[in-house]
């Protein structure tokens, strides 16, 4: 059934998906089909996938990760600083967002498991101080991509006039789905998810399984941030400050279930294609940028209150199932 309604999920985000890019073309005059257009919408595409996958993991485990901005935005500004200010090469400092995202994962990860506090909790804590560390090390300047031209230089690249960045996304989303499915520790990490006790049962760690859910999303904010690197032309403390909605919207319309215990990549994928189609449409009808906020918060709520009523109607089936098997039941209690 969970398979069936992800599919049905993701026609219908498909269906979606190709309208508005139709009608989105023919508002511009084309202009959204030029080599021009098409490059700039994927190159700005890549990072809400990765947000949006980022979001999907710790929600897959029953947790939320309220700092996936805070994290994309301190790894982008350390790696900036050390690049800009230190002379640190490029190379290396393309390593440095990787590894601040995957940290800061980790740790949310144990304050986690170690102190029992919700996720919501945790990571809104987190995402203060991260905001905090932002802040103190690109104040109120914007550091220049100058200082980091070969990466600017792989964030202006294309492949058959496909940015590599967006690859670079859909790269990313390609591991996410096969580790989920294929690996024994994403198979672990859904169980989790799906039920705390019986995976406790089954002889699963949940507390592992929350440490590497929140790892995995880190890391990926870590790769969202490598990508802001590459393709902006300066990082400051405005970077990932507007993550957090869109990192939600993605996996939640894309058919994820906030009760954990399912992904859905292409889902999560097709989504976050919406958000930018609406970015899109925001900025070809010069409207001002709270509507985007707006018309994803809006379809965030409809799609959560959906997928409430549809766990509402499937409980009352069970029950109604139930209900009708125990005089059956009953009758064998008393042949016995």
């Amino acid at each position: 059934m969970t398979r069936a309604r992800l599919g049905s999920q993701s026609i219908t985000l498909i269906a979606i998906v190709v309208a508005g890019t139709v009608l989105l073309g023919i508002a511009s005059g084309g202009d959204l089909f030029s080599p021009v257009g098409i490059r700039t919408f994927f190159q700005f595409l890549a990072v809400p996938i990765l947000i949006g996958l980022a979001q999907m993991i710790t929600v897959a485990v029953g947790q939320l990760n309220l700092a996936v901005g805070a994290i994309g935005g301190v790894a982008a500004a350390l790696a900036a600083v050390l690049m800009a200010d230190l002379g640190v090469p490029p190379l290396i400092g393309a390593l440095v967002p990787l590894a601040v995202g995957a940290l800061a994962g980790l740790a949310n990860g144990w304050l986690v498991v170690l102190t029992r506090i919700n996720g919501f909790i945790v990571t809104l804590a987190t995402m203060t101080i991260l905001l905090g560390a932002q802040y103190a090390l690109v104040g109120t300047r914007t550091v220049s991509a100058d200082n980091w031209q070969p990466l600017a230089a792989v964030g202006r690249a294309t492949v058959l006039g496909v940015p590599l960045i967006f690859l670079a996304a859909v790269a990313a989303a390609v591991v996410v789905a096969l580790a989920s499915r294929y690996t024994r520790s994403g198979r672990r990490l859904l169980a989790s998810g799906d039920n705390p006790e019986a995976a406790r049962l089954l002889g699963i760690s949940n507390d592992r399984s929350v440490v590497l859910a929140h790892t995995a999303s880190g890391l990926l904010c870590g790769v969202a941030a490598l990508v802001s690197l590459a393709a902006l032309p300066g990082v400051n403390q405005s970077v990932g400050g507007d993550w957090l909605l869109p990192s939600f919207a993605a996996p939640i319309i894309g058919g994820v279930s906030l009760t954990g215990g399912t992904v859905a990549v292409l889902g999560t994928v097709l989504a976050a294609t919406v958000v930018r189609l609406v970015d899109t449409a925001r900025a070809e009808f010069q409207l001002a940028p709270a509507w985007v906020n707006f018309v994803i918060g809006a379809v965030v709520l409809g799609t959560v209150a959906l997928d409430r009523v549809r766990q509402v109607r499937a409980e009352r089936r069970r029950g109604a199932a139930r209900a009708q098997d125990a005089p059956a039941v009953d009758t064998l209690e008393a042949a016995r």
